[in-house]
């Protein structure tokens, strides 16, 4: 799929045709016997300034798509370009370069963070590995980053097991922003937090977008935490690409049966308001073996012959809109 035709604005990543297949090795000597499809040809554009919401189901292949274009695992194939660089084929320097400019919230703050070290040592390790300033000009930017995300200085002696979750959080969102950079995967920020300090941490990273210029590749399984902070949102099943479109677009007419599944799981705040839930049969197929044509046909409550034949193409069905879908007009 081509996507140029999706930049409407000045794109800042492009990604095309991104494939991770993962071996599945056996016997004694370890042959690869088969492949786990993690992402099976995505292409989207991230525009400078925006944020772009990646949401699905668990397994959907959302992780594998972020971690990629970092290349923190390498993909199968396909092309990452950011401002106008093939990242794939960049090596040392280069890369590293790049890598200053491309960071990432992990979901998990207390797995990512070093036990053994103070945190104000792990904010800082990126300046020092980038060899920024001198070590009192380290000292200076990690202080003032730990207060852009609300922390305070004696914080930084401390060690990550002193910590709350949300604080955790935002030590990780604080080390993603200490090198500046322009660019950052938000790999499932706030689902392990509670509702009330959600709201907090997505505050900080909206405020911190403003303040910065950043952009964001805000990778979720919750709609709602995804509409408040989106402007264009795109719905992965099964290492796919289904939909793509506005945030406004999405939540008003969502066109693809799967995202019109996830819509109608969103809670309504009003008790009295009910929502008419479409229910899905079955179990998600695994990647080892997908199905043929659409991979969402075995659970698709309007599926067609067709779609368990062929397998539909990403296409632009109204201005800045795209859907894989052979019912989609």
């Amino acid at each position: 799929m081509e996507t140029n035709t999706q930049n409407k604005g000045e794109t800042l990543v492009e990604v095309k045709n991104l494939v991770k297949y993962f071996p599945v090795r056996a016997g004694l000597l370890q042959r690869v016997v088969n492949q786990v499809k993690a992402v099976d040809d995505v292409s989207f554009v991230v525009k400078k300034g925006e944020t772009l919401g990646l949401v699905g189901e668990s397994g959907c292949g959302k992780t594998t798509v972020g971690r990629s274009m970092l290349r923190l695992i390498e993909p199968t194939s396909g092309s990452v370009s950011f401002q106008g660089k093939d990242v794939l084929a960049l090596k040392g320097k280069e890369l590293k370069d790049v890598r200053r400019d491309m960071q990432i919230i992990f979901q998990d703050p207390y797995a990512s963070l070093d036990p053994r070290v103070p945190i104000g040592e792990s904010v800082m390790e990126g300046l020092h590995i980038h060899r920024i300033g001198t070590p009192r000009e380290r000292m200076d930017i990690m202080l003032e980053t730990l207060k852009k995300v609300g922390l305070e200085d004696y914080h930084a002696r401390r060690y990550p097991h002193e910590f709350s979750g949300g604080q955790r959080q935002r030590i990780g969102i604080a080390r993603a922003l200490a090198l500046r950079p322009s660019f950052i995967i938000c790999d499932e920020p706030v689902s392990a937090l509670d509702v009330s300090i959600q709201s907090q941490v997505l505050n900080i990273l909206k405020d911190l977008q403003k303040e910065f210029g950043l952009t964001y590749l805000f990778i979720a399984h919750n709609l709602s935490v995804v509409e408040h902070v989106s402007d264009r949102v795109a719905v992965m099943y099964l290492g796919k690409m289904v939909e793509l479109t506005t945030r406004e677009e999405l939540y008003r007419n969502p066109m693809h049966p799967y995202t019109q599944a996830l819509m109608s799981a969103i809670p309504v705040p009003n008790p009295r308001l009910k929502r008419q839930r479409i229910v899905l049969k079955g179990d998600v197929p695994s990647p080892l073996n997908p199905p043929k044509g659409c991979r969402f046909h075995p659970r698709c409550p309007v599926a067609v012959e067709k779609c368990s034949q062929e397998e539909p193409q990403f296409l632009e069905v109204s201005p800045e809109h795209w859907v894989a879908c052979w019912l989609a007009k």
